[in-house]
């Protein structure tokens, strides 16, 4: 237990690791004292990572028609979620939709496919995309999140220049069984590991929200720190109807500020990234969270449409951060909006 929410993290900076004791009471937090919450887990975030945020980019090769089960997912296996199904994109495409990412500000792609895992094929496929995208953006971060490696697949991507690995543990080991029956929380291990015994940087995080408990929640997250994954994305669940999880809404923003508060608490040296659902479930607090998160995705995600990149570049700059390894500003504001509804009109007013 902690008296005060700095006083716990004047003890993180010091060193300390959070039990799972103090990680519940964090968990608990009511809701009038969450921004103290937020203030104090925001001080560490600045500490080690001063007022830059992280921009990472998606772009999905390989869409759909996944032959794994995961509950939460819309490329699932019996899906019936009415997203975009298409097969491997060309390089050019590839690199162009990249391009796009990096225009924007980003600093890391993430080159993702649907699927169980990579055939050697995929792999010289992803190998000869890399090259591509290295040759017009060579100092470009490359993040691969192909599914479960075979032996020596890892070797090969960071031979051809990917610098990190994403493969998400997702959940609680107790909580596993619940969400997916094709593969297991040790089958997501093994493919983390074998990321880092490669070379590669290991990116793994958590999706909440799909009805783990708070200990579940408590269980991936020191999961994660002992794994030691380098970047972890917290994503919170997107409901694609069509899916097992669909019309699950267990979220609300002060809940997420909560679990984003706990990430970092629980990995303060360790890059934590706002990702897929913040803007459905975070809503009008996004702002807030980047003051505990220090990286999020531009634009858009995997199978659903994110929030304008504009506009995030702008909530990064409204609240005082800089783009990481780019010189960019807010956009100038929009000229005032001159009423043409309401009284004295026959519009409808904005109501």
């Amino acid at each position: 237990m902690f008296k005060t929410y700095d006083v716990l993290a004047e003890r993180v900076l010091d060193g300390a690791v959070l039990d799972r004791a103090e990680a519940l009471e964090v968990l608990a937090t009511p809701d009038h004292e969450v921004l103290d919450l937020v203030a104090a887990a925001g001080r560490v975030r600045r500490a080690h990572f001063a007022n830059l945020v992280k921009v990472n980019y998606l772009v999905n090769l390989k869409s759909g028609l996944c032959p794994e089960d995961c509950g939460y997912c819309s490329q699932r296996l019996g899906s019936d979620a009415d997203v975009l199904k298409y097969s491997w994109l060309s390089t050019a495409d590839a690199v162009r939709q990249a391009g796009a990412g990096i225009a924007g500000g980003a600093s890391r792609v993430c080159l993702v496919s649907s699927g169980r895992g990579p055939g050697d094929r995929d792999v010289e496929r992803v190998a000869s995309i890399v090259g591509a995208l290295r040759t017009e953006h060579p100092d470009v971060e490359v993040c691969a999140c192909l599914g479960l490696l075979q032996d020596g697949q890892a070797e090969r991507l960071a031979e051809a220049g990917v610098d990190a690995y994403n493969h998400n543990l997702n959940t609680a080991e107790s909580n596993y069984d619940a969400i997916c029956s094709t593969h297991t929380y040790a089958d997501r291990v093994d493919t983390v590991e074998k990321a880092r015994a490669a070379g590669l940087s290991p990116c793994s995080g958590l999706i909440v929200g799909m009805g783990e408990t708070d200990d579940q929640l408590v269980d991936a997250l020191f999961a994660l720190r002992d794994i030691g994954s380098d970047s972890v994305p917290v994503n919170f669940l997107m409901p694609f109807d069509g899916t097992p999880l669909a019309g699950t809404w267990e979220l609300d923003p002060l809940r997420c500020l909560r679990i984003l508060a706990l990430a970092r608490l629980v990995c303060p040296a360790t890059e934590v990234r706002m990702a897929g659902g913040r803007e459905m479930h975070l809503r009008s607090l996004q702002p807030l969270a980047l003051h505990v998160a220090n990286s999020l995705f531009l634009g858009d995600y995997l199978t659903s449409e994110g929030q304008a990149a504009k506009d995030d570049l702008q909530m990064i700059a409204d609240n005082g951060f800089a783009v990481l390894g780019a010189d960019t500003e807010g956009r100038a504001p929009d000229p005032v909006a001159i009423r043409r509804r309401g009284a004295g009109t026959t519009d409808a007013p904005n109501a």
